[in-house]
């Protein structure tokens, strides 16, 4: 089964740091990006940007604008799909996800949502 890994970030307390801490910070992940990528279960590992557009349907036709999504107070930085038996495996792989390894994500509120995927297509 696949599982889609979601980790979200506070964008203040991120804002806040001085570039050069964040780039340091971001450089403690390599390590346990290796780490997670090694257990051979990682489909996907993307990290996204902040700013975002969304799509809606109104009166019949396809809208574009600004998210509001990005207005809120934890983002989502990463999206990752793993391959697990069952939720207890992928929580146990999503444990090695620098989101809850690097000790400095404790203070940003950096947190993992596992979520079961119900259908998944993939290019080949």
């Amino acid at each position: 089964m696949n599982y889609l890994g979601l980790g979200y970030f506070d964008k203040k307390k991120m804002d806040a740091l001085p570039k050069e801490k964040v780039e340091a910070i971001m450089q403690k992940c390599q390590v346990h990006l290796e780490k997670f990528y090694k257990s051979g279960q990682v489909v996907a590992d993307v990290g996204v940007a902040q700013g975002a557009k969304s799509l809606q349907r109104v009166d019949g036709n396809i809208q574009v604008g600004e998210s509001q999504l990005v207005q809120l107070e934890k983002m989502i930085g990463s999206a990752f799909i793993i391959e697990a038996q069952n939720i207890e495996e992928a929580i146990e792989i999503a444990s090695l996800h620098p989101t809850v390894q690097v000790t400095e994500g404790e203070q940003l509120a950096w947190e993992i949502e596992i979520r079961a995927i119900d259908s998944f297509y993939k290019k080949n």
